[in-house]
């Protein structure tokens, strides 16, 4: 007599074929295709005996702690009968959802509904490759009913605000509104910063920009700081509410006065009164959450927030990447390990930051259980070696996920910043530089960029080097209007 099947059960077909892959024949592989039980639609969806009953059309007795009423959607049936049918020939049943909210509740509803005589496991990882699958085996636990009470809580409410506002907003707003547990505190916040913007008051101000060079020269802008020590402002100094200067004791400029500031300094001599150079330091960012990936797929590539999730949920159902709905910016030993050796193989020791990064979590109720989104496995590929696997999309998200994971270990960009004091009768103007000395993390990430060597020449500001008491060539003297 043979061995039966250990049947295991994740969420999407796309993730059951990756995972067959890796647990061979004593596995059948299945796909729960998302939730298979639900809140009923309205009260037609209700079990007869609860139609007529006052809350019925919410699918929460509201009459009774809130208890919700699950039913098996009329288009889930089928592949809720197939599974059933899957579990009657299996010896055991693994639940492989992913390990969060969602993924457990759908692993309860699972053993609710199918309502397995063969011992139950929850098996959970988070990315799946071969070592991380067989590691899930041997570290199998119960239902977390925690994170299932989690996801009922933020289900319920979401019916609650949807069913009872919703319609409240048809009556006094416009038909086909709708209101949500997350969507109508947004709105609340939306509209308070256009309350803002509407009471903003905007305020008009003047400064001088010199255009100079050396006598070598070397061309360089200088903007106006001071007037008989009176220092000019810049819109940080103006009160929002009232469009009037913060400090009186500042130089506001109309227009009419900038001009004739304009006229009277450029006849006067522009002379170097002092150079500070500082140096300073950029720490790489942390590696991605899923708030971060969305953001910089946005900036970088251009990509929505869904079409990030579309592309990132590809590559993690695929092995490419670990789970992409995280909060978590910390990486496990092996992930840190892997970073630095590409960090020492790709870049060079120099380039190593001396000891391991962390990065803490700032987001309050994280699920620390995952990691920062980062390439699977305990060695990473290539991107350049992935290139013909994925499509354009995946590539790119996968080869930015790839740069910022091993720049989290790089050690800091190091350089300084010049500032450059301009003396012209009483009025003082500033130029400011900044200059790379070591490259560091941004070798590999700079962010907002899909070009770091393009993008380094940018960071770099270079003034020409000069001496106290030098005199400089003003060639050409700007008045500049500002509004904020």
């Amino acid at each position: 007599m043979s061995l039966k099947k250990t049947l295991v059960i994740v969420e999407s077909p796309a993730k059951a074929k990756t995972i067959a892959k890796f647990l061979g024949s004593d596995f059948q592989v299945e796909a729960s295709i998302g939730h298979i039980r639900d809140l009923p639609g309205g009260s037609k969806e209700m079990p007869a005996e609860l139609k007529s009953l006052p809350w019925a059309y919410l699918g929460v007795n509201v009459e009774q702690d809130f208890e919700p009423v699950y039913i098996v959607p009329a288009d889930k049936k089928k592949h809720v009968n197939f599974l059933k049918s899957a579990l009657k020939d299996a010896g055991a049943l693994y639940l492989a959802t992913d390990e969060d909210r969602e993924g457990e509740a759908i692993s309860w509803h699972l053993q609710e509904v199918l309502k397995p005589k063969v011992p139950v496991r929850r098996m959970v990882f988070h990315e799946i490759t071969k070592e991380a699958i067989q590691g899930a085996l041997l570290a199998t636990r119960e239902i977390d009913q925690g994170l299932v009470k989690a996801q009922e809580t933020r289900r319920i409410l979401d019916r609650l605000y949807g069913y009872d506002v919703s319609p409240l907003l048809w009556k006094k707003v416009r038909p086909g509104l709708s209101a949500g547990r997350v969507q109508s505190v947004a709105v609340r916040l939306i509209v308070q910063r256009e309350r803002e913007r509407m009471a903003f008051r905007n305020a008009t101000y003047f400064d001088l920009e010199a255009h100079l060079s050396t006598a070598q020269g070397e061309a360089f802008s200088a903007s106006l700081v001071s007037v008989a020590s009176r220092r000019i402002p810049s819109g940080k100094d103006f009160d929002s509410a009232t469009g009037k200067l913060k400090d009186p004791q500042m130089l506001q400029l109309d227009e009419a006065a900038a001009e004739a500031l304009q006229k009277r300094l450029s006849g006067e001599p522009f002379t170097v009164a002092k150079v500070e150079i500082k140096p300073f330091t950029e720490r790489p960012k942390a590696p991605f959450t899923t708030s971060t990936l969305q953001q910089e797929a946005n900036r970088k590539l251009g990509l929505t927030a869904k079409d990030t999730m579309r592309v990132a949920q590809s590559l993690y159902e695929n092995g490419y990447i670990t789970y992409m709905r995280t909060d978590s910016t910390t990486l496990s030993k092996e992930a840190i390990a892997a970073a630095r050796s590409l960090v020492r193989t790709q870049y060079g020791p120099e380039f190593l930051y001396d000891s391991e990064r962390s990065y803490a979590t700032k987001v309050k109720n994280a699920q620390e259980a995952h990691e920062a989104i980062r390439p699977a496995g305990n060695t990473f590929r290539l991107p350049e070696t992935l290139r013909d696997e994925l499509s354009y999309d995946q590539f790119r998200v996968f080869d930015m996920i790839w740069k910022r994971t091993v720049a989290s270990q790089m050690a800091d960009a190091k350089k300084l910043r010049v500032v450059m004091t301009i003396h012209a009768a009483d009025a003082v103007f500033q130029a400011t530089g900044t200059s790379i000395e070591f490259e560091g993390f941004l070798r590999a990430y700079v962010e907002g960029s899909d070009d770091p060597a393009a993008e380094l020449a940018e960071k770099e500001k270079l003034l020409p080097s000069v001496q106290s008491e030098e005199k400089l060539k003003l060639r050409k003297l700007d008045a500049l209007s500002h509004t904020t």
